[in-house]
């Protein structure tokens, strides 16, 4: 399976730290975000990568290159005015296999192989890896009954919904539903998909997931893989 990998943004969220470093290339641990994202894919057999790229795109291509260094091909697609999260998938024009597409700014700890196995056993058009995240409300909730009397005074209550993890497994026919240069993000695009009568399936991801988007999400990320690298040395991994 091929991947497209997005790495184009601005990193608003982070900034003003993406002034001068593109997201993708925020080092966790020993290495990049995106070295981390390759390596994983590689692991999981896949061998031919294309980096959507736009904001700062030279820092990422000189990082990178063709990947060889890397153990994979890397190609890129460059944006010359935003594309959305999913317009970039265009880029895949042509393609006759399945592929995968993620972010490159959010780090999964998971089995991609599985998640390609489960898509292509699925015969669904696409699939959304998806990841069950916990959130809790800073506020004490009032649950009113009809009458306005208070049924429940919930103080702080955790909630856990279903989240997108940024990663996906496409079919080439997606490529029919998008438009070149259409500037379109992925949850419209979805549902784009779905209201032309395809089928979606949800992939439910064991292991961890951190989206370095969020500061916090960084700063766990961060510890989590060096604590991951440390403890792999000490089990003679490399």
């Amino acid at each position: 399976m091929k991947a497209i990998i997005l790495a184009g943004g601005k990193g608003t969220r982070l900034a003003p730290f993406t002034a001068t470093i593109p997201k993708p290339l925020f080092p966790v641990g020993q290495k990049t975000i995106l070295e981390i994202i390759i390596r994983q894919l590689r692991e999981a057999r896949v061998r031919e990568i294309k980096l959507a790229v736009g904001y700062l795109a030279e820092l990422i291509e000189a990082y990178f290159g063709n990947g060889k260094r890397f153990e994979v091909s890397v190609s890129y697609g460059r944006e010359t005015k935003p594309l959305g999260t999913a317009g970039p998938i265009s880029f895949m024009r042509g393609e006759k296999k399945d592929f995968l597409v993620m972010n490159g700014d959010i780090l999964a700890d998971m089995d991609f192989t599985d998640l390609f196995e489960f898509h292509k056993s699925s015969g669904h058009i696409a699939t959304i890896c998806c990841y069950s995240k916990k959130t809790c409300s800073s506020l004490g909730i009032i649950v009113p009954d009809k009458e306005g009397n208070v049924e429940d005074y919930l103080e702080k209550p955790e909630s856990s919904f279903l989240v997108s993890t940024g990663i996906y497994c496409f079919k080439p026919a997606v490529i029919k539903y998008l438009k070149k240069g259409e500037h379109i993000d992925l949850p419209d695009f979805i549902r784009r998909l779905i209201r032309s009568g395809e089928k979606v399936k949800v992939y439910k991801m064991n292991g961890t997931w951190f989206d370095i988007g969020i500061p916090d999400d960084y700063a766990k990320a961060v510890e989590y893989w060096q604590n991951k690298d440390k403890n792999g040395k000490e089990n003679g991994k490399k």
